[in-house]
């Protein structure tokens, strides 16, 4: 077979055309890079065109949609993975598009050794097909199926041509060698046909049935059991079976918009902490997982936690939320492997996720983030990033609404240099009202009691006058190899109180280790240690002890549709006070994307 082949491709530019025209046609995998390129928040979501390295989607990972095809083990199934392989390629973005001159493709020259047959086949049979962006793609590998795709592409040409009395166009010899070729591929013509039939009936019966042509539906639900242990912290609480489903309804109107409209029912709290004098450790929220985010929903009621819509304007990308919108939607945050917006195939905590920095506000707003550096510049691709997230922005009573209620402000510089290393330096001003929760409330608001990351000192803002903030961080990836991924950050924060002895700084930092596909492909086992959010000398607040969080997990990835995650969260120092007895947190997590 392989000697055939040579002897058409020497022979016969048709088929040498042809071999390069089917090369194109294959689905690359891309890697993202460290600056998290289109960053998506919900599970298995379709974003938008990456722009820059802040293009935040929100979604339980995606960067989860690396789909892959299990290891066949016979050669059945090595056939039948092919033809999947196949089967799924029209789901690529950069669909091809028909040329009528070699020189439409800005990567074929000239010099290239397949030129001359390229240009046969362009001017010649009118079969060759390119990218959008006026790319060939020529130099990659190709599978039996791809070449017998093409093949029967210029087939068909061949076919019409002859068909409009054109025939003088083809030569004898290389319908010839193209009748050799249709002979020696006929198997896999055969069961192209067949798959492709059963693919238009299934798209048929889908159409038939779908509820909205602009609409998917994209879910993700997690099971976990978990414990705390640890003196009288350890004896205050019981092992829990806690549960989150979000359902995510992405509508596309032009194909590179995004409306998310997500819906979320869960019964997960956070375990209580007590000191050694059996008091509540109070205010504290040490040790929150992500999956006990629910959107306020706590009896499995269900809520809208998130609606928000991602737009491009022009070369920058544009981000509204109507509710629920939080930093890290639209701020590249330089955590892979650990970051997956609170979904369940990263890190267990709130903490080691992202930086403390992204949960300062959130609410209801407006983000815009604008892309800078070339493609093939040392700063590829960059950006920078503006948005303002207000907390109770639906409310109209007084200090409330829009302008006038709790908000914050962030203003965020990305850098990527290559694809293995990225930093942001990020800065954040907020207003917190009298009666607001918390510093880091995720947009809880006045007369909200959300914290989702640190230390009650860290958190407790000014009770009767209220108070501004102005925080300031620094995030950093590297990636040495693709089997191992560092990240992390240090956040810094000035709180100025309206009232007497009101103000308090606060600090956190964090450094995390990943190992992604450890063991297996798509697997990540992860350490991630540093401290959460605390604060010193607070007047009426005891402890002066950093607490220290270490944590470390596996996810084992059961399916493309199934990870099962065991780990540990240690707590040091809890309500920072060395006096209290470490917390250890163990917990099972189970998820489901679909």
């Amino acid at each position: 077979m392989s000697h055939l082949l040579w002897k058409t491709l020497v022979l016969s530019p048709v088929v040498l055309g042809v071999t390069v025209l089917v090369s194109a046609k294959a689905v690359a995998t891309e890697v993202a890079s460290f600056s998290e390129d289109p960053k998506v928040k919900y599970a298995q979501t379709e974003a938008p065109e990456a722009i820059g390295t802040s293009l935040s989607i929100k979604t339980e990972q995606p960067k989860i949609n690396q789909q892959l095809f299990a290891q066949a083990k016979t050669d059945g199934n090595q056939v039948l993975e092919q033809v999947n392989r196949y089967s799924s390629e029209g789901k690529n973005q950069n669909s091809l598009s028909q040329v009528t001159s070699v020189s439409q493709f800005s990567d074929v020259q000239p010099t290239d050794w397949a030129f001359q047959a390229l240009q046969s086949l362009v001017e010649r049979y009118g079969c060759i097909a390119g990218y959008p962006n006026s790319t060939y793609r020529g130099n990659r590998a190709l599978t039996r199926y791809e070449f017998a795709a093409g093949l029967n592409a210029c087939l068909d040409r061949v076919n019409e041509l002859i068909a409009t009395a054109t025939a003088d166009l083809v030569s004898k010899q290389d319908l010839a060698t193209l009748q050799r070729l249709q002979e020696e591929f006929s198997a896999e013509l055969a069961t192209l046909r067949g798959r492709v039939d059963s693919l238009e009936a299934r798209t048929a019966e889908l159409e038939a049935n779908q509820f909205s042509t602009t609409t998917k539906l994209v879910g993700e639900a997690i099971f976990a059991v978990t414990d705390i242990f640890g003196g009288n912290t350890g004896d205050a609480n019981n092992t829990v079976f806690q549960d989150r489903v979000r359902l995510d309804l992405q509508s596309s109107f032009t194909g590179k918009d995004v409306l998310h409209t997500r819906l979320s029912a869960g019964n997960a709290t956070a375990f209580s902490q007590i000191g050694n004098d059996d008091v509540l450790i109070d205010g504290t929220a040490e040790g929150t997982q992500t999956f006990q985010l629910n959107g306020g929903s706590t009896n499995n009621s269900v809520v809208i936690d998130w609606l928000a819509y991602y737009v491009p304007i022009g070369p920058a990308q544009a981000y509204f939320a109507a509710t629920g919108g939080i930093h890290s939607d639209y701020a590249a945050t330089n955590n892979p492997y650990f970051e997956d917006f609170d979904g369940g195939n990263g890190a267990l905590s709130t903490f080691a996720s992202e930086s403390p920095i992204y949960r300062i506000g959130g609410g209801a707003g407006a983000a815009l983030t604008l892309p800078f550096g070339s493609g093939g510049s040392f700063l590829k691709p960059s950006s920078l990033t503006v948005g303002y997230l207000a907390s109770n922005a639906n409310n109209p009573g007084v200090s409330q609404g829009l302008l006038e209620g709790n908000y914050a402000a962030l203003g965020q510089l990305n850098f990527s240099v290559g694809d293995r290393f990225a930093i942001a330096a990020t800065y954040v001003h907020g207003y917190h009202g009298a009666g607001s929760g918390g510093l880091f409330d995720a947009g809880g608001g006045l007369t909200g009691t959300s914290r989702v990351v640190g230390t009650n000192q860290s958190n407790t803002l000014s009770a009767l006058d209220g108070s501004s903030s102005n925080s300031y961080g620094i995030s950093a990836a590297f990636r040495p190899s693709d089997k191992l991924s560092v990240s992390g950050f240090v956040s810094y924060h000035d709180v100025t109180g309206f009232g007497a002895d009101d103000d308090y700084e606060a600090w956190s930092y964090g450094l995390g280790i990943a190992l992604p596909d450890f063991g297996k492909q798509g697997n990540v086992l992860g350490i991630f240690a540093g401290a959460e959010p605390y604060a010193f000398n607070r007047p009426g607040l005891t402890g002066n002890d950093v607490p220290y969080h270490i944590e470390g997990f596996y996810k084992y990835r059961v399916s493309d549709n199934i990870s099962i995650t065991p780990g540990v969260i240690w707590l040091t120092s809890p309500g920072q006070n060395s006096d209290n007895d470490d917390a250890i947190i163990g917990t099972l997590r189970t998820t489901f994307t679909f």
